[in-house]
């Protein structure tokens, strides 16, 4: 194992195999049976982190204001695609549209880590947003179910599928990219940007969602209101894709590339020398990918379909937490930087096996003030988990498959557990006849997690490991 400096620019050397020796190619460093010598933060400059941040954000962000307004719209979506039927099927077609589409992430997982972890961290980003970006685009363009029939919810569940496809490499490689670039000592704030765009993605869609909703009529909204924010993602995409062309791969991943040590076949590499980690990686998301769909995606529709609350008021208490979350995102990252991954995540398991249940109860009151406060608790105990784990996942896999290790880990746990997080929360409330069947779902999630964490180990300010 290599060991490292603090460097935003190298983010640790690449190591030598297993079984060789490796000589270094940058003036001033060398690597010899596990020494390395590096130069110092100096090399990357402000400019260059700052875009390094941006190129980050924007493909994490333009993603989850898809995912928000399709989450936030779904009773709309349902009325647009779906034959005029009792509402909570049609729900229960969207959301399963939703999931669905999470099935090909896994898949996507082993692309998008292949191309990053072979071809490049730059190059797969680069592709993911302009695909990611078209497809949600040409969701506005689709009839509805009264104009094409059943071609309406086929074309919507293509796209979604090639969203889902595209998707599942930026929230991996955008960490990678950052971690790789971070100081030792500040890995996890910087990796902290990550979830703060997807929370800024859904706060953009709550917020656009709600406006909607208020200044256009419902047939309006079924008919065209709808499209709108679809119609956003392309020129963000567009310019999330130059600012990523505009920047050199990660220090870490051209070193390796100068030495011909990239993997050939990253994935395999991955099941064959990595698997415990694999494992504990997929544990350790189940709470994020159950965490985040229920509380930031599917809770305004959990809110006003299942408890009665208002439309408007339902978007309101989501958009007040989630900007208080986003500054919890990034004090959670702090905190992981000072007390380590592993507290932070163990501390966000217990909290949710003990406050779930009681918080969901308190949703329940009806009375929003008391809403708001607990969307904020439920908020800022999924940033113990939300904030820490980009990091954590990253530190986890080795240099040469670390794309690889956290695309297939993150999509796997999402596809499984995330994306059908919606759906099984209302099949759920249906079946029991119960408002807290969702929280049940949230506690059993965190006590999977609880397991998984505590059998890793801890890497913050640990050298990135490269064998």
């Amino acid at each position: 194992m290599s060991n490292e400096t603090s460097s935003p620019a190298l983010a640790g050397g690449p190591g030598a195999e297993q079984d060789g020796v490796h000589e270094g190619r940058r003036a001033g460093r060398s690597t010899l049976s596990g020494q390395n010598f590096q130069p110092s933060d100096n090399d990357v400059s402000r400019e260059t982190r700052r875009r390094v941040i941006a190129a980050s954000f924007i493909g994490n962000f333009v993603e989850w204001f898809d995912y928000a307004v399709y989450g936030y719209l779904a009773v709309t979506i349902a009325t647009v695609f779906f034959p005029e039927s009792d509402p909570q099927t049609g729900l229960l077609l969207t959301f399963a549209l939703f999931a669905i589409s999470f099935l090909v992430r896994p898949l996507g997982g082993f692309v998008w880590g292949h191309i990053g972890d072979k071809v490049g961290r730059r190059t797969a980003l680069s592709l993911s947003i302009l695909i990611m970006s078209g497809a949600t685009f040409c969701i506005a363009l689709i009839p509805g179910y009264n104009t094409i029939g059943i071609w309406a919810p086929i074309l919507l569940l293509i796209i979604r599928v090639v969203q889902g496809f595209s998707a599942s490499g930026e929230y991996a490689g955008a960490s990678a990219f950052l971690v790789e670039y971070a100081p030792a000592n500040k890995r996890g704030v910087y990796a902290a940007v990550v979830p703060a765009s997807t929370a800024a993605g859904l706060l953009l869609g709550s917020l656009l969602a709600g406006l909607l909703t208020v200044l256009i009529s419902s047939d309006a909204m079924q008919s065209w209101g709808w499209r709108l924010p679809f119609l956003l993602a392309a020129p963000m995409g567009l310019i999330g894709r130059y600012i990523r062309t505009k920047l050199e791969d990660t220090p870490v991943f051209r070193e390796l590339a100068a030495e011909d040590e990239a993997v050939k076949a990253p994935v395999s590499s991955l099941f064959r020398n990595h698997w415990r980690q694999l494992l504990q990686a997929v544990g350790a998301v189940l709470l994020n990918a159950v965490g985040f769909y229920v509380i930031l995606s599917y809770m305004p529709t959990y809110l006003s379909s299942e408890l009665g609350l208002g439309a408007t008021e339902s978007f309101l208490a989501t958009t007040i937490a989630l900007i208080t979350y986003i500054g919890f995102i990034f004090l959670t990252g702090m905190l992981s930087d000072r007390y380590g991954r592993k507290k932070v995540l163990i501390s966000a398991s217990v909290a949710f096996i003990v406050l779930t249940v009681p918080a969901f109860a308190l949703l329940g009151t009806g009375n929003f003030l008391i809403i708001v406060l607990v969307q904020i608790l439920l908020g800022a105990m999924l940033t113990l988990n939300d904030g820490t784990l980009p990091s954590f996942l990253a530190e986890m896999f080795p240099t040469r498959v670390r794309y690889s290790g956290f695309a297939v880990s993150f999509n796997l746990s999402n596809a499984l557990f995330g994306g059908t997080a919606p759906f099984m929360a209302t099949l759920l409330i249906a079946a029991t006849a119960s408002d807290l069947a969702p929280a049940w779902y949230l506690v059993a999630a965190a006590v999977i997690s609880l397991i998984a964490v505590s059998l890793s180990r801890e890497t913050c300010n640990e050298p990135l490991r490269h064998e």
